[in-house]
């Protein structure tokens, strides 16, 4: 199976950024638990993640193409206002898991929108890193 893994905004900041909300763990160990979890079930993951809106809508949509089978994405600030991304993401037919590393319902009143959700089969929120698993898990099984 051939997965993509799509982390937005600031999340190649892990154990830099606010730390008493996102964990001490740095990016590096995110995409190692990603590596393992790959080799574990016998399947291909991509981790992509970029700063900007424009890449992530690019490669959602490169995703129709190349043969990804589910995504798991991440996409940040974006969740709670990118209609962009919402629509790129509503165009693939593929499982798709949104994640986050924090419990978004239980923060800052802007964050628990998610305009992303609803074009998302599965979301997982407040399971830190952990999460990432489990939406691979997901995958798998869909």
């Amino acid at each position: 199976m051939k997965l993509l893994v799509i982390n937005g905004p600031n999340l190649n900041f892990l154990g830099i950024r606010e730390k008493s909300v996102y964990g001490t763990q740095d990016y590096d160990h995110l995409l190692n638990m990603i590596a393992e979890k790959g080799k574990e079930c016998s399947c291909q993951i991509e981790v992509f993640q970029s700063n900007h809106e424009g890449a992530i809508i690019d490669r959602i949509q490169d995703s129709y193409f190349d043969g990804t089978e589910g995504i798991i994405i991440n996409p940040g600030a974006y969740t709670h206002y990118s209609y962009a991304i919402r629509d790129a993401l509503a165009s693939i037919t593929v499982p798709k898991v949104e994640i986050h590393i924090s419990d978004i319902t239980q923060r800052e009143d802007f964050r628990k929108v998610s305009v992303t959700a609803l074009v998302c089969d599965k979301q997982i929120y407040g399971h830190g890193l952990d999460g990432y698993l489990e939406a691979i898990d997901f995958c798998l099984k869909k």
